[in-house]
């Protein structure tokens, strides 16, 4: 393998996220100035556990999730909301002021490929 690809290679394999759950609403795609598509996706993952009196709690976690380009547009095309769907991708957390002047972070999950769950 030559040195500049086992080097991106091994800078992004401690980055690794796989997630499986129900797409909230359906995609919304945005292009961008610079010619680029953007997928923008939140999926629910539901969790139940039970207390130790014995009490069934369910959770739903909300995930943020991006695609890019060639993934945007399939996305754009097979996906919607309701669907249970498979993603494998990369974290990433970015920050911005909003409207008060307030510096908000933000960490989603950039795809780097996304499935419909057919288990």
């Amino acid at each position: 393998m030559p040195q500049a690809l086992k080097k991106h290679v091994m800078q992004n394999s401690n980055n690794k996220v796989q997630l499986i759950g129900n797409l909230g609403k359906d995609p919304k795609i945005i292009q961008l100035q610079n010619g680029s598509s953007l997928a923008k996706l939140e999926i629910a993952i539901n969790n139940t556990y039970e207390t130790e009196a014995g009490e069934t709690i369910k959770k739903t976690q909300w995930y943020s999730l991006s695609a890019w380009n060639k993934l945007a547009e399939i996305v754009k095309t097979k996906f919607k909301k309701g669907q249970e769907v498979k993603i494998e991708g990369s974290l990433n957390t970015r920050s911005y002021l909003d409207k008060a002047g307030i510096v908000r972070h933000i960490t989603e999950v950039n795809c780097h490929h996304i499935e419909l769950n057919r288990a």
